[in-house]
């Protein structure tokens, strides 16, 4: 069997026994282009997944934002070790929550060493979106630059910059606000001619604020993400979190229709399983960025202990697998999980074999995960 009718099985698997809704999956390699689905795009048509979807990607929105500012140090606009105050004085005022803005490094930021918080468990987060009811109110509001900032700063440092890992959206939006400030520029703007345009990404574009819904083709949407009602929010933590969630057998939620400004330079980016598979190829092989930025973008630091995903070290809004798991095979990714959305692309660091899978709901396994890279890349993966 071929390693193309391998990922179709676990597709296959995918939608029977996890309970995913619909998922696509693109390889490019050395024997050309496949493109494989399984389930459905609209649980009320019945329509099918198909090539070319528009679909959310997350976090992969991390990687464009560290490109960018590697870029930018690459021209001699500004260094990885620039501190946030260098930048952005005063927002990280020690004075305040005890984050120092005057020890906190750019480089920091898009390694999710900064000591800041995971911003997606903050309380205000939590009831704005976290249950059913939460959502419902809240779901077409739109947060600006100065709400994400404050937001990223309103819980006290997990540990000391560089002390350790923490994935936090909020050092990625301190990262897009300097990007503004340092080229008087809006961020799309500069993920625009910086990395779509170099990619020749035709179908990929960061969000506006104020769009709810995608571009047609796309995927509607699925989500049953949600806390129990009655959940005491203020009692979430990285530790306890799964154990909160409603129970299982609830129909899921059509959330297609959200404005996801929220996220912004944490992972705001639209775009197609093409696409991504370009921009991975690109990142993990070295030819977007020049070779001091490239080594930097792929030097990683251990995510243990992160609450994040299992078996990865994270670079500059990057990822990439401990060869431990991966049967000795270097592998380098993207991926992210947003409301009724979950995307990775995952690829060799030649940048000639490269995946990408798209669900119409969140994460909900990382065995999906793992089952497509054994079965596209033919190794076992050691968990």
């Amino acid at each position: 069997m071929s390693a193309n009718e391998n990922v179709q099985q676990v597709l296959d698997w995918t939608v029977a026994e996890v309970g995913v809704p619909g998922i696509v999956a693109e390889v490019e390699d050395g024997d050309g282009t496949w493109f494989g689905t399984a389930g459905v795009a609209d649980l009320t048509t019945g329509a099918a997944r198909r090539r070319g979807e528009l679909v959310h990607t997350g976090s992969s929105g991390k990687a464009f934002t560290a490109a960018v500012l590697l870029a930018l140090e690459a021209e001699g606009r500004l260094g990885l070790d620039d501190t946030v105050n260098t930048w952005l004085p005063g927002v990280l005022d020690p004075g305040g929550n005890g984050y120092d803005g005057d020890l906190i490094t750019i480089r920091h930021l898009l390694s999710n060493t900064g000591g800041l918080f995971p911003t997606g468990l903050a309380p205000e987060v939590a009831q704005r979106y976290a249950t059913r009811a939460g959502f419902a109110r809240h779901r077409f509001d739109t947060s600006t630059v100065a709400d994400m900032l404050d937001l990223a700063v309103s819980q006290p440092p997990v540990g000391l910059p560089g002390e350790r890992f923490e994935y936090s959206n909020g050092g990625f939006h301190l990262a897009g606000a300097i990007i503004e400030k340092a080229t008087g520029n809006s961020y799309a703007d500069e993920v625009e001619r910086r990395i779509i345009q170099p990619l020749g990404l035709a179908d990929t574009y960061v969000r506006p604020a104020a769009d709810v819904g995608y571009p047609d083709p796309h995927p509607r949407a699925y989500s049953k993400l949600f806390f129990k009602d009655g959940t005491d929010l203020a009692t979430l933590t990285p530790e306890n979190w799964e154990s909160l969630m409603e129970e299982p057998g609830l129909p899921p939620l059509d959330v297609t229709e959200v404005n996801s400004s929220g996220a912004w330079s944490a992972g705001n980016v639209v775009s197609t399983t093409t696409d991504m598979i370009r921009l991975v190829s690109a990142m993990a092989g070295g030819t977007l960025l020049p070779p001091a930025q490239h080594r930097q973008m792929w030097t990683t630091v251990s995510t243990e202990g992160g609450h994040w995903m299992p078996h990865a070290r994270y670079g500059l809004g990057l990822f990439e697998f401990d060869k431990s798991v991966t049967a000795g095979r270097p592998l380098r990714g993207v991926g992210g999980s947003l409301w009724g959305s979950w995307f990775f692309a995952v690829g060799t660091p030649d940048g000639r074999h490269t995946l990408a899978v798209h669900t119409n709901t969140e994460w909900k396994s990382w065995d999906v995960l793992f089952k497509i890279i054994e079965a596209g890349f033919g190794i076992s993966v050691g968990r």
